[in-house]
Order: C-alpha cells, then structure tokens, then sequence
C-alpha cells in the first residue's frame, strides 16, 4: 500500500521512485508538458543542427538544455562557462543540472521541453538510449569542455536572425538628360566607381541626398544590360523620380542577408 498521494492513479500508471523531492517536481512537469504537447500536436523535438529553423519559424530565441555531469565540480565549471554564452539576442536556459548518468527521466524532461541532453564524463542508460530514440531527444555526451561549450557557442550562434546589410555596388554621373514621352526621364551616365545594376538607387546633388528611388531600366546604348561595368556609358531610368539633372550621382545598392555574430 502507498499512502500520501495527491491524486488517485489510473490503473497502468507507472510510479517511478527518484532520488529527491526536487527531481520528482521536474519529472510531474515533465510529465504535464508532455501531455500538453501531444494534446496541441506538437512538432519535432530539438536538435542543434534544426533550431535555426526553429527561430526562423518564429520560435523562441532560447536554447534549452538538460545538463548532466559526472561529479558537482564539473556541473558548476561547465554552468559557469555556459553562463558566458548567453547574450540579450540569445539565452541559454540549463532547465535541469544534475551529477549521474543520463536517465529516462532527463529524456522525458528533455521531450516534453523541447530541449537537448548534455552530458559530460557521463553515459546514457541503456533505457534512456532508448527513450531518446524514440521521442527523437538530441543527446551529446562530452569529455572536453571546451568542445562542448563550443557546440553550444555554436548553436547560439546559429539562432540569431540574419541581418540584412546594404552593399553598395557602384556610383555613375549623370552627363546628359533625355525625355521620353511627357514624363519620363532618361540619364545618360558614366560609371565613375564599381558596377551598375538594377535594383536600389540613391541621387545624390552637391553631396547630399535628393532621392531614394530604383533603378527600373538600365541600357547600354541601345540593348537592355544586366550590368554595365566602371568606365562606361549607361543609360538609367529611375522608377518614380524624375528630376534628374546633369551632375548628379545615382549611387546603386543591393541587399543580402549575413549572418549575425553575437554579442560578447
């Protein structure tokens, strides 16, 4: 007979015994979670490799790790070298931290919180190898911790959105002005510096900025380009500006997307 239980269980509950009160709330939230998710039909589990798409799919911004160690001076090493790595575009969240090896109960919490187990100088019990098969739990096991802060550095890395950053492409002078039609306005110019594109365009007059436009045609003589490179003549029609004057400089840029290096 077992007395003291808040709720009566189910027939085919399985009750676990655990080392401490501690351990035990961690598994019931386990546990809750896990109910949760199936009932909201939850996706993949967590892996370092994946969470980049995570981010993308506009999850959280926060890596979660079950973190296990052979002795408590290794746990409190390795959590005060990972202390380091969270940034404000980044956290790093240690749900559980633990001396032992990595048991079902860590592959359970791990499941049920979208998190990866780490281990080190510890093994995986044959039981919890596979649970983590099973509920697709990206267990690493270390036995160096700078490898394994630089996995984790890594990752983190790996979840800061990219940032779009402008490129300048080149710079043409505006020599001749032509008119087509009533409104209209054709520059014909030479490519002073880089190339000539199609895509975003600034003018500049006297050194300041009169207009932020695009380049919506670009012509060498009288064949549409591509591209028209430093040092020749281009003919370049703006979208929506039409005030071109002779002298100015239409400055072309492009855009792409760079990864992020975080903040240290």
């Amino acid at each position: 007979m077992i007395l003291g239980l808040a709720d009566v269980p189910e027939p085919g509950d399985i009750l676990r015994v655990v080392g401490d009160e501690k351990e035990a709330r961690n598994l019931v939230e386990a546990r809750n979670l896990a109910a949760a998710a199936k009932s909201g039909d939850a996706s993949g589990r967590a892996t370092l490799e994946d969470l980049y798409r995570q981010i993308q799919a506009g999850q959280a911004k926060e890596l979660r790790i079950i973190l296990k160690a052979d002795v408590s001076g290794s746990l409190g090493a390795i959590t005060h070298a990972l202390d380091q790595l969270s940034t404000d575009d980044v956290r790093l969240n240690v749900l559980h931290e633990a001396a032992g090896d990595i048991t079902d109960n860590d592959i359970l919490l791990a499941a049920a919180s979208n998190a990866i187990v780490v281990g080190f100088n510890t093994k995986i019990t044959e039981t919890a190898r596979r649970a983590a098969e099973s509920e697709g739990v990206d267990v690493r096991l270390y036995d160096i911790i700078y490898k394994l802060t630089d996995d984790i550095d890594a990752a983190l890395g790996g979840l800061l959105e990219p940032e779009i950053v402008e490129v300048v492409e080149g710079r043409a002078e505006v020599r001749q002005i032509f008119k087509v039609g009533k409104s209209t306005v054709i520059a014909g110019c030479f490519v002073t510096d880089g190339r000539i594109i199609r895509g975003g365009a600034r003018v500049f007059r006297g050194g300041k900025v009169v207009a932020t436009d695009r380049i919506e045609s670009l012509r060498r003589f009288r064949d549409d380009a591509r591209e028209v490179a430093q040092n020749l003549e281009c003919g370049i029609g703006l979208a929506n500006y039409q005030e071109l004057q002779e002298g100015d400089i239409i400055e072309c840029f492009s855009s792409k997307t760079v990864s992020r290096a975080r903040a240290s």
